[in-house]
């Protein structure tokens, strides 16, 4: 996404901070252009099937023919993007909020930095959360409405079982998964090791989506005896996605390319093509995360990696685990400070109806890396 996946998919470098144009309701508006770029002012200008024109920010690289073509096909679909990478933002710095890499952003075009750029542990969940993020929301939005050219599920109908049937509108994950497939994998170049990893791991972004897909019942009869009861597929929650994602990070498999004869005839890389590194060990399914090299020492700042380091971390004095300051802090030590701490408190409800509080002051003590 880029965020920007430039080239041989440097991918994911995105802004927050943007702006719109005319009549559409976007507060911001990311467009992929071999990768996220935010919008600005400029002449650039894509026009949806209302036209309504969008503006792109002429320094940045602008959408392929392709993308253009998705967007106008579907009309609707670019507020479900930015919710979508908006949401896998917040879950990459929750997941990784205790570890030495916090998922760190900016609010230049470049979000998620230089990691994106490389091809560790790191790179592969940036790139499996946020294709993860886009189809999670292009589902959702199908379902309400959102989407012109898509709706509900609505294949799952008749009988299920001896007391339920289908019905009701289930998420089209499917629809999502298509579109996040032929918008994001089409920023893709190449045919080595980086182009092959991408492409596994924004699958397996997806696939952890549609795999989590739960059903959903509603009962009917009388006095809600649950007589009878009605079901469709519902979407996983993205925090599901997100610790589902963050158990693959940790058991992620580090590959090499495995050239199997001639790929002349072949236009599409077949993640079969990836072998583990250690023969030893078995290949990486379809929703697992790869990777081919090591992680940047994340303890101190390096501009040419574009690692921030540590330092100035809060981090848990009490904790043997990753959040403690012995492993947070790389064994450079931490300082203590106190902070004064004011917050609502005692609070009583009013008939009808205001709620009043006190003001309570506390002390807590902060630990930060040196």
């Amino acid at each position: 996404m880029s965020f920007s996946k430039v080239g041989d998919s440097t991918m994911r470098n995105l802004a927050i901070p943007c702006t719109v144009t005319v009549t559409l309701d976007l507060t911001c508006l990311f467009a992929w252009a071999r990768g996220i770029v935010n919008v600005a002012s400029s002449s650039n200008l894509l026009t949806n099937s209302k036209n309504v024109q969008l503006v792109l920010d002429p320094s940045l690289a602008l959408l392929s023919r392709r993308q253009r073509r998705l967007i106008r096909q579907n009309p609707g679909i670019l507020h479900a993007i930015t919710a979508g990478l908006q949401t896998a933002i917040k879950e990459c710095k929750w997941q990784f909020r205790n570890r030495r890499w916090n998922c760190p952003t900016t609010h230049s075009p470049e979000i998620f930095g230089k990691i994106v750029n490389r091809g560790c542990r790191e790179t592969a969940f940036v790139f499996a959360i946020t294709s993860a993020g886009v189809t999670h929301a292009v589902a959702r939005s199908c379902s309400e409405g959102a989407i012109e050219s898509c709706t509900c599920d609505y294949r799952r109908r008749g009988p299920g079982g001896p007391d339920w049937h289908w019905g009701g509108c289930s998420d089209n994950v499917d629809f999502g998964r298509m579109f996040s497939r032929e918008f994001v994998d089409s920023s893709e170049r190449g045919r080595d090791l980086r182009y092959l990893t991408n492409l596994h791991n924004n699958e397996a972004g997806r696939m952890t989506v549609s795999s989590e897909m739960r059903q959903e019942c509603k009962c009917h009869g009388m006095s809600g005896s649950c007589t009878v009861r009605t079901c469709w597929m519902r979407l996983p929650s993205f925090r599901a996605v997100g610790d589902f994602l963050k158990d693959r990070f940790d058991g992620a498999s580090r590959v090499v390319y495995a050239n199997k004869g001639s790929n002349r005839a072949s236009h599409r890389a077949d993640p079969r093509h990836l072998e583990p590194e250690n023969p030893a060990h078995k290949p990486p399914s379809a929703m697992d995360l790869v990777y081919f090299e090591k992680s940047p020492n994340f303890c101190s700042y390096n501009g040419k990696s574009g690692t921030l380091g540590t330092s100035g971390r809060t981090c848990n004095s009490t904790s043997p685990g990753l959040d403690g300051c012995e492993l947070l802090c790389c064994g450079r030590g931490f300082k203590t400070r106190a902070e004064s701490v004011t917050e609502r408190c005692n609070c009583t409800f009013h008939w009808c109806c205001h709620v009043s509080c006190l003001n309570c002051t506390s002390t807590r003590t902060l630990h930060q890396c040196l």
